[in-house]
């Protein structure tokens, strides 16, 4: 079960790599959540994250959540 109590805070050790969604480019190699996509992602403003050990491993961040909780290093 998913109790609030299960849910722990973490911060990040090293840095992420991301850049940009560009509109009308191919995210169908690019994980994007159901929220998200209920949102209107990808769209502009919208990040595209990777995993630096595994290039291939992308995901979507929301603008929102980029503009909240991320910087340039």
């Amino acid at each position: 079960m998913d109790t609030n109590e299960n849910w722990k805070q973490y911060k990040r050790k090293g840095l992420s790599e991301m850049r940009p969604f560009v509109a009308g480019e191919d995210v169908s190699h690019v994980s994007i959540s159901e929220p998200d996509k209920a949102n209107g992602s990808p769209k502009a403003g919208d990040m595209i994250a990777r995993n630096p050990k595994n290039h291939e491993d992308q995901w979507l961040v929301a603008a929102k959540y980029f503009e909240d909780n991320l910087e340039p290093a």
